[in-house]
């Protein structure tokens, strides 16, 4: 008698042989009948009824976002189709062939619905991998192709790279219209994302689905499409770190050249240097930045006219549109102007600095204002010299007064800067001395000789004197002039990269995204 564990494995492969041997014919008697060329035709729409349109339920499953071109408007997918109908020319009693449920029929094999992207940019148009269809007995067809999908994408950086865009993915029948083929969403909240694998750069916010029917100028029919809607935002850390702070530091860097003293040689020096810095910057991060133009930035408007020196550095890397220009470059923007500014302005301080009585002459305009007023707004001083309202008015009223009592003196009071009756009081006092001396005519036209020589003398030394005194005041005064211009461009351009990076901040729809 032969040991039970011997009768069980022999009980057991009898079995296993026995299935095999009923199942595969089965299933190939089940091919030969459903796919038999007197019975089934690819070409046929599988309809019991020719004037109903066949159901086709759609859906997508996102795997990956690969890359987004924003240069090119290309977005490139890793997803996966869902395709379910029911075809009436594909059904079987499982019982007939020995319980054979379903089957995996190559698509070329049966009819499948000619569903492709209509915004597809791929070189193939049709970027699926064709897999089987797996077939039910009561005609359920399930169709999953995998692909790698290229569509077309329509990018807005108006507000890069604080930005978000919506990247469109129409699905639809080629040839089969609204009456012949009715695609219905499968879910509807749109795509499938439980198997979606993170984006470095990009963040998906969701991928919601709509069923749309349009009616286009080539046919009077309807069309049927399903639209998914991919929503992503841009992770904006690393452009935060990597442009924003940076710009800023360089932008701040040139406030430091309206303190730099002008004697010191190396105020142009360092707003030339700085500019070019940024410049520099700028083109290494150019080809990060997109370049499409769609829209008008918030306040790119009020700075357009100086935009053309940062825009002809990225052009290259744009989209070639013009209708928007990307937040970051309006900042971008910003800075460069402001920078370029300082380094005019610079000049004008350097100008004003070292200018000279001999070559200029100060105007009443820059005196009153750049001497007078704006030093008493800013609360600056001189050596010495207190600036008040107060003191503002008596120097007016003082100069007023000057000029009256020189056009009453005579020429030669002001020449010797002495006043009128001291001088008739030294002629009344040499004239009493030659009458109480006696001295004849040729001793007095001597000693009135060597008065003209000596009064000569004193005026060519009085005049030296009040014109090496009025270049020192004049050139003092440009001096400070320049000083004002400095200080007045500390605070405008400070103010400026404050308000223009707070505004440039507020205004971006989110500020980071990790």
């Amino acid at each position: 008698m032969a040991p039970p564990i011997h009768n069980t494995a022999t009980i057991l492969l009898l079995t296993i042989l026995c299935h095999n041997s009923l199942q595969g014919p089965h299933e190939k008697k089940l091919l030969n009948d459903l796919l038999s060329m007197d019975r089934y035709n690819t070409l046929e729409r599988p309809v019991a009824n020719e004037s109903e349109p066949l159901e086709v339920r759609f859906g997508l499953t996102l795997q990956q976002i690969i890359d987004v071109d924003e240069k090119n408007q290309i977005l490139t997918t890793n997803a996966w189709l869902n395709l379910e109908w029911n075809d009436y020319n594909l059904r079987w009693n499982e019982s007939e062939y020995g319980g054979v449920k379903d089957l995996r029929i190559t698509p070329n094999k049966i009819w499948r619905p000619d569903v492709l992207m209509y915004n597809s940019a791929d070189e193939g148009f049709d970027g699926t991998y064709h897999t089987n269809v797996v077939v039910r007995h009561n005609g359920s067809c399930l169709y999953v192709p995998p692909g790698i999908f290229k569509s077309t994408c329509k990018i807005d950086i108006t507000w890069f790279p604080f930005d978000d865009q919506h990247c469109e993915m129409k699905f639809g029948s080629w040839t089969y219209d609204g009456n012949q083929l009715d695609l219905v969403l499968k879910s509807e909240e749109g795509g499938d994302l439980s198997d979606f694998i993170t984006n470095g750069e990009w963040y998906l916010v969701g991928m919601p689905g709509t069923k749309n029917t349009i009616t286009y100028a080539c046919c009077p029919e309807p069309y049927v499409d399903v639209t998914f809607t991919i929503q992503i935002r841009r992770r904006t850390l690393y452009y935060f770190f990597n442009l924003i702070v940076p710009c800023v530091l360089i932008s701040s860097m040139a406030l430091l050249g309206f303190t730099l003293p002008p004697d010191s040689g190396e105020k142009l020096t360092l707003g030339v240097t700085i500019l070019l810095s940024l410049t520099v910057f700028l083109n290494l991060v150019a080809e990060s930045m997109p370049t499409t133009s769609d829209a008008v930035p918030l306040i790119g408007v009020t700075i357009l006219l100086s935009l053309t020196v940062f825009l002809n550095l990225v052009a290259e890397t744009l989209p070639q549109v013009s209708d928007a220009i990307p937040l970051l470059g309006t900042y971008f923007n910003c800075i460069m102007f402001m920078v370029a500014s300082s380094v005019v302005l610079t000049v004008v301080v350097l100008n004003y600095h070292h200018r000279t009585a001999d070559i200029h002459e100060m105007p009443n305009w820059i005196r009153t204002v750049f001497l007078q007023w704006l030093p008493w707004i800013l609360k600056m001083s001189r050596p010495g010299k207190k600036i008040t309202r107060k003191t503002i008015t008596l120097s007016n009223r003082m100069k007023d007064l000057e000029l009256k009592e020189r056009s009453s003196k005579s020429l030669l009071a002001n020449v010797l800067d002495i006043e009128d009756d001291l001088r008739h009081c030294t002629s009344s006092n040499s004239s009493f001395l030659r009458s109480g001396l006696n001295i004849d005519d040729s001793n007095c036209l001597s000693a009135q000789r060597e008065l003209q020589c000596i009064l000569r003398e004193l005026q060519f030394i009085t005049s030296r004197m009040r014109k090496a005194d009025e270049e020192a005041e004049l050139i003092s005064d440009w001096k400070f002039a320049a000083m004002v211009v400095d200080r007045v461009c500390l605070i405008i351009f400070s103010l400026f990269t404050i308000i223009a990076t707070v505004i440039v901040l507020i205004s971006a729809p989110h500020i980071i995204v990790q």
